[in-house]
């Protein structure tokens, strides 16, 4: 029987585990816990190893492309809210609503994803 050596230990490894483990919680926690894996990935960037530093910076990134398109939906919500009363907002809240949760499921299978290549120790 053969078995797969365990990989070196590389400074951040533990970081990058629990900034995934935050963001695949980010849902249930209405992305508080995303807030706090960036803070961690921001954190922890600076003396992580090569392959923990590859994950930290897509995480900082993946953060802050979902970052910059809930604004983008919130103020689309706004407007729709604004002209709801003109008969066409509900147009604005119903693309906003449904590309929010297109967002946040991108946003789950994206760090699933990147949890998964982590573990099999594959940069991203």
């Amino acid at each position: 029987m053969s078995t797969t050596p365990l990989p070196q230990a590389e400074p951040g490894r533990t970081s990058v585990f629990l900034v995934y483990v935050l963001y695949l919680l980010s849902i249930p926690s209405a992305a508080i816990f995303a807030l706090l894996g960036v803070i961690v990935a921001l954190a922890a960037r600076d003396g992580a190893g090569p392959l923990a530093r590859s994950h930290l910076d897509y995480q900082v990134r993946i953060w802050f492309q979902a970052f910059w398109w809930t604004i983008g939906f919130g103020v689309l919500a706004i407007i729709g809210l604004a002209t709801v009363w003109f008969g066409i907002g509900i147009i604005p809240l119903a693309i906003a609503g449904v590309g929010g949760f297109v967002l946040y499921l991108w946003f789950t299978v994206v760090s699933f994803f990147g949890l998964l290549a982590f573990l099999d120790n594959r940069r991203k």
